[in-house]
């Protein structure tokens, strides 16, 4: 896609012959939150670190704002806003100096965003950065995020170790800064229910594959879990098209489905001489179904 800020095509990584992503391609445009949600290990950090630039992909490409990542200029970086799951400050100057350290690099810096915020999140910006707590040391690296004012901003884990009001502060800060329709934000978490706040969205990372990604409305109105209660023993293939998960015993099935079609249910029902139930699933239901 042409207008894509953020673009993955066949995007893979191995790591002594160990697969950690694969044939990965994907696309972000301006004015959306997307939500990148899997469980710890899944490859999400990975996926971040190659659209990024920061590490070589074995195989496929990716681009930002239409540059190959691996050979962003300076110019491209300058638009780029990034909070790792590990922070990089320096331990032994204070926040504030380290805000200003930071925005001194950066032609353009929103010291009032910046002043707020840091309010906001009662960050202790006197204090040496070795002095505080890791959810203070979060938001301090998402302050340095924040104050050029990035076009993009990608975020790895952000809120891993805050607690639920500090969370939810955050959360509801970042939903105004997203509002703006020429910003992108890559959000990564295990946190799911936190995604349904502010992500419209969603990159789904199973096992270092995408297994599905669109616009939240739709995942949730397409995704469904079909109960089979057969009146005869099921046979070993189901053949239901866009299963995502299937369980199954001699006369009963539990399967995930996507695309699904409210038509399907009664010629499922006739195929498989069942009863048939389907039961709409909330974002945390399809994660844990995704991943049972």
């Amino acid at each position: 896609m042409s207008d894509a800020v953020v673009s993955a095509s066949h995007l893979g990584k191995a790591i002594q012959g160990n697969a950690i992503l694969r044939d990965i391609s994907v696309n972000a445009t301006a004015g959306n939150v997307v939500g990148v949600i899997g469980k710890n290990g899944a490859g999400k950090t990975t996926l971040l670190e190659l659209l990024l630039g920061f590490s070589p992909p074995t195989s496929g490409s990716s681009t930002l704002f239409g540059h190959p990542s691996l050979t962003l200029p300076a110019s491209i970086k300058q638009r780029i806003g990034f909070v790792p799951q590990q922070d990089e400050l320096v331990s032994y100057i204070t926040g504030a100096q380290q805000l200003a350290l930071t925005g001194s690099l950066y032609p353009h810096w929103n010291r009032a965003l910046i002043d707020r915020l840091s309010r906001t999140w009662e960050v202790p910006l006197g204090q040496r950065t070795e002095t505080l707590s890791a959810g203070e040391r979060q938001k301090l690296s998402t302050l340095l995020a924040l104050g050029h004012e990035p076009q993009l901003l990608v975020l790895d884990e952000p809120v891993s170790s805050l607690d639920p009001i500090a969370r939810r502060q955050f959360l509801q800060q970042l939903l105004e800064i997203a509002t703006d329709e020429s910003r992108t934000v890559l959000f990564s978490t295990h946190i799911v229910s936190d995604l349904e706040r502010v992500a419209n969205q969603i990159w789904i990372v199973r096992e270092g594959a995408i297994v599905w990604h669109g616009d939240l409305d739709s995942l949730k109105e397409s995704v469904v879990r079909v109960s089979i209660r057969a009146h005869t023993t099921l046979p070993d293939s189901l053949g239901i098209m866009n299963a995502l998960t299937c369980r199954a015993d001699a006369t009963r099935a539990t399967v995930v489905v996507s695309d699904w079609h409210a038509d399907a249910a009664g010629d499922l029902a006739r195929r498989l001489d069942a009863d048939i139930e389907v039961e709409n699933l909330s974002l945390e239901d399809i994660f844990v179904e995704l991943h049972a």
